[in-house]
């Protein structure tokens, strides 16, 4: 079974910045060929699309609303996925989580074609 685990979340000011890690394990797992993203859910909303990254990085998506401020990248080396998020703002205060899609699938925006979720990280930006 592949296991997710999000780190990095925490209490920021605004215009700070945090980087999120998401460590990969599992069974017959090979972090390399599984396509990657990050969601997020604020309270009160539904769980919205941040990023997605190919299962050999060649290829990343940052949500339009994002994009500029925050960075998906991965090191398969260390079965590890990355967001990097500058100039936080108070609305991008949420649940960070990292998901996974089988191995060699196509990248999508959409939560339910993902297989795998960590639990989730908080990240909270103070005005």
């Amino acid at each position: 079974q592949v296991q997710l685990v999000e780190s990095g979340g925490g209490l920021v000011p605004a215009g700070g910045s945090l980087r999120l890690s998401c460590v990969a394990s599992g069974g017959t797992f090979t972090f390399s060929t599984y396509v990657m993203g990050w969601f997020r859910q604020a309270p009160g909303k539904e769980r919205e699309f941040v990023a997605h990254i190919t299962w050999n990085g060649g290829m990343t998506h940052t949500a339009d609303s994002l994009k500029g401020r925050f960075t998906i990248s991965r090191d398969s080396t260390q079965n590890t996925l990355y967001l990097q998020m500058n100039s936080l703002k108070p609305e991008d205060t949420a649940v960070y989580y990292c998901a996974g899609r089988r191995p060699f699938s196509s990248v999508s925006q959409v939560r339910d074609d993902y297989d795998y979720w960590g639990q989730g990280t908080q990240v909270t930006v103070s005005s």
